[in-house]
């Protein structure tokens, strides 16, 4: 029930249409300016696309998506992944993004991530832009920190 309403209100912030195509497409035609709108919009209750004070990731409901791209799935320090994220072996980049983003629940079932991004537009400007999220020069991701366990499934 909690599931549904929380879908549900996504979807009402989001301004995204269900009924839109699914349609892959190339994230670098993506528009990052329109991708942060987005991200208000949609993500930006669970994830933080900005870091603390001292460069550390800042976590919410969901992972920081600073330096996301590149990164091997569920390996964000000091964040309890599930284990199927955890264990999927993938890394994200812009066509995994794109699957993921498409259906959390088909490309890894098991995922705490829940809310599909249908729209190809909206998923290409959305991935443009958490390739903008990138850590300062000179800051490693993470290596203060140990990873945090995974969540039993």
């Amino acid at each position: 029930m909690l599931f549904c309403r929380l879908f549900y209100l996504g979807i009402i912030l989001s301004g995204i249409d269900l009924s839109a195509s699914a349609d892959a497409q190339d994230a670098s035609a993506g528009d990052p300016a329109q991708g942060k709108i987005l991200f208000q919009q949609s993500c930006a209750t669970c994830h933080s696309d900005t870091l603390a004070v001292d460069n550390a990731p800042v976590e919410r409901q969901g992972p920081s998506l600073v330096g996301v791209l590149g990164r091997r799935a569920g390996t964000e320090p000091n964040f309890n992944y599930t284990q199927a994220l955890g264990g999927s072996g993938l890394t994200w980049d812009t066509p995994t993004l794109d699957r993921f983003l498409t259906n959390p629940t088909d490309a890894v079932p098991g995922t705490l991530m829940l809310i599909p991004v249908p729209d190809a537009t909206n998923r290409a400007n959305i991935i443009a832009y958490l390739a903008t999220l990138k850590f300062p020069e000179g800051i490693a991701p993470g290596a203060a920190a140990a990873p945090a366990p995974f969540l039993s499934a």
